[in-house]
Parts: structure tokens; sequence; C-alpha cells
């Protein structure tokens, strides 16, 4: 489950309010899924109308956004376009692992009501369940037990407004900064897929990435799975050819005794 949290046109007055949307995948039928909500959710008022019975594929279609009812073959084009598709954005991510104060909120929409939020977007989403049972180490992924929920802050722009980004990314970071002491701390986690460059980079141009800068962010992505991943790293892509600005790097010192996968040890 998740909650969309953005400004809107109130249909009253026009004037601009608060949207939160929620959307979820549930694994079982709707007769199933409908008691469950009216035990664990029953503020909502989830009627059988506001559900839809669909295949795995289909749904998602329907967790980027695109309508109920777009054909399956729209997944094989490349070039599709959908609400999430901007080409120019910002994207931050959080960890909470402590019920966040009502208060919290209340001081947080305001700042929705800025003109550089004119497209903003914080999504919650929901942990919990599974993840829970799946240990932080046997996969690399490491955000398991212990997290209510991630956030998502997204900004976005249109081309023409590209020479002023600055002041979206400026938003986005107050934001983000506000949010500080609510969120998971030592260290401040991320999520990966939301690549945030503000929690540091390697030097693109230098094959020969320091371990310490990379473990500055790297362990915000990964926590301590991260030594693991530029182990793998060293055996895999010794001389560091597929590198981004956040790629996890080799270790040099070892290559430079002759190390090889025999000597690594066990992961």
């Amino acid at each position: 489950m998740s909650i969309g949290i953005s400004r809107v046109k109130s249909n009253e007055n026009e004037k601009m309010t608060i949207q939160a949307s929620f959307r979820a995948v549930f694994l079982g039928s709707i007769d199933e899924l409908l008691p469950l909500m009216e035990e664990k959710f029953p503020q909502l008022g989830i009627v059988k109308e506001d559900c839809f019975e669909m295949g795995w594929a289909e749904s998602n279609l329907y967790s980027t956004q695109f309508p109920i009812g777009v054909p399956l073959e729209t997944l094989l084009n490349r070039n599709r376009k959908s609400i999430l598709s901007k080409l120019f954005f910002k994207a931050k991510s959080d960890y909470v692992k402590q019920p966040i104060p009502e208060t919290t909120f209340e001081g947080l929409w305001p700042k929705f009501y800025e003109e550089e939020a004119k497209s903003a977007i914080m999504v919650f989403v929901a942990y919990g369940g599974k993840m829970d049972e799946i240990l932080e180490t046997e996969t690399p992924f490491p955000h398991r037990a212990g997290n209510l929920y991630s956030i998502s802050y997204v900004v976005d722009w249109e081309e023409e407004e590209n020479k002023n980004s600055e002041k979206f990314m400026s938003w986005i970071r107050r934001i983000h900064n506000y949010m500080t002491p609510y969120v998971s701390k030592s260290p401040r986690e991320v999520y990966v897929n939301f690549r945030d460059l503000d929690t540091g980079t390697n030097e693109i141009n230098d094959k020969e990435n320091s371990h310490e800068q990379a473990k500055i962010w790297g362990i915000k992505y990964f926590k301590n799975n991260f030594d693991r991943l530029v182990h793998v790293k060293t055996m895999i892509d010794p001389e560091n050819f597929f590198r981004h600005e956040q790629s996890v790097p080799p270790l040099p010192c070892l290559l430079k005794k002759g190390a090889n996968s025999n000597s690594l040890g066990s992961l």
C-alpha cells in the first residue's frame, strides 16, 4: 500500500488543497480483501466498486499509473510515456522507524503551497509483512525488519523551466532537511532505485575510486551489505569498467596484491 501526497485544486472553490491518494496491490480476490480492509482500515470506507481484479502483469501497468485497461503490449514499448516518465526531476528518499507526530505533517503541508511544489509529490510505502521475514543479509537490499514505511520525495519540472532547475532542487532539499529528525539515523538510509547524488559520489573518471569515500553513500543504500558488494565487484569487474557516480567500487588494494576470487574470502 502506498499514499501519495500532493497539492490539487479543490472541487468546491478552486483553491489549492492537499490530496492523499491511496494505491494498493493485494494478492487475492476482492472478496478476500474487503473484510481485511474493514478490519484494518475502516476509515477508508473501501467498497467493491473501488477495487479491480487483474493479473500480475496488468498490475505493473497500474503501479506505474497507466489507466486501467491499457493493453499489456504497452510494457514492450521502450519509448512509452506515463506520468512517471518526466524528463526533468529530482528524487530523494527516507526510511521511517518510529511514528511521525501529526504536528510534523501540519508543518509540512504549507510547504506544498510554495511555487516550486506545483508538481511535487511525497509517497509513503508501507513495509512489514513478508519484508520483515527476510534477513537484511540475505539479499543486497537491506531495508527489512524495523521499518514502518519508506518515503519518496519527487519534484519535476518542464523543459522550458530547466534553466531554473536549482529552485526545484532547493525546494526538495528543504523538505528532506525538514524531515531529518523523524527518519532513520546512523546511517540515514535511502532507497537505491531513487539514486540521490546528494548522498555522495565517486569520481567517475577515476577507475580507482576510494572505498572509504564510496562507503559514505554506500552504507546508506546497502548498510552492512556494502562491503560484501565491494568484494563481489572486485571479483567480477576488477578494472571498474562498469561505473557511474554511485557504482560500487572494487578494492584496488586487493588487486595490487594479486588477489583473486579464492583469496577474497567468504561472502
